[in-house]
C-alpha cells in the first residue's frame, strides 16, 4: 500500500500511516512525504508502535516504509537496564513576553531563561510555539541564551506551523523544527508539563 502524503502538514502523514496500519494484520505500507520533519515524525511513530521502519530519499521526496508484523526486540544492555528513561520536565513557551505589559514581559522572559540556566534548573525539552517562536528566530538577545541551554543537553523544538504562519521558516537559529507530535508525546513522556503563554 502506498500513501501519498506529499504537501500535507503535520500531523496528517502520521495519522494516515496509523489509519492504514490499523487496516492490515501484517505487511508493509509506504508513505511518500516531501519534508524531513514528516520523515522523522513517521519514524518516531513507527518506533513507538513497535514497527520496523526505514526511509529513503527519492529525487525531491522521501519514501518511508513501515512493516507491521511480529515485534522484534533486541536484548537490553546493562547500561540501558540501569538507565532511568523517565523525563522530568517539559516546557512549552507560547509567547515572547511574560504578562500583559509587553516591554516588561520581554525583560521577564529573558530573566526567566537566564535564571533557568544559571541555577541549572533545566527541563528535558522546551517547545516554542505561537509568538514564542520569535525567541528562537529573530530575538538576538535571547538566541545566545537558548543556545547555551541547548548546549546543556536540553532538547529545543520550534513549531513548524508557527514558523510558516509568521514567515520565519528560514530564520530558525537554534534547535530543530518541531510538530504537534512533539507536544502530544512530550506531555505523555514527561512527569510534568509547564505551559508559559
Amino acid at each position: 500500500m502506498v500513501i501519498d502524503a506529499r504537501g500535507l502538514g503535520c500531523p496528517k502523514p502520521v495519522m494516515l500511516a496509523n489509519e492504514a496500519l490499523s487496516k492490515i494484520k501484517e505487511g508493509e505500507i509506504k508513505i511518500l512525504v516531501d519534508n524531513e520533519s514528516s520523515v522523522k515524525n513517521i519514524l518516531r511513530f513507527a518506533e513507538k508502535s513497535g514497527y520496523f521502519s526505514e526511509s529513503k530519499q527519492e529525487n525531491n521526496h522521501w519514501c518511508v516504509t513501515i512493516v507491521k508484523g511480529f515485534k522484534c526486540e533486541l536484548p537490553k544492555t546493562e547500561t540501558e537496564e540501569n538507565k532511568d528513561f523517565s523525563k522530568e520536565l517539559f516546557v512549552i513557551i507560547a509567547t515572547d513576553s511574560m504578562g500583559k505589559d509587553e516591554e516588561l514581559g520581554k525583560i521577564l522572559m529573558k530573566a526567566y531563561l537566564e535564571t533557568m540556566l544559571a541555577y541549572k534548573e533545566l527541563p528535558n525539552t522546551i517547545f516554542f510555539m505561537n509568538t514564542g517562536i520569535r525567541l528562537t528566530t529573530i530575538n538576538e538577545n535571547i538566541i545566545p541564551i537558548i543556545k547555551e541551554i541547548e548546549n546543556q543537553g536540553v532538547e529545543i523544538f520550534t513549531c513548524g506551523t508557527c514558523l510558516k504562519f509568521f514567515n520565519l521558516e528560514s530564520e530558525l537559529k537554534v534547535g530543530y523544527r518541531g510538530t504537534t507530535n512533539h507536544i502530544v508525546e512530550g506531555i505523555k513522556e514527561h512527569k510534568k508539563t509547564v505551559w508559559i503563554g
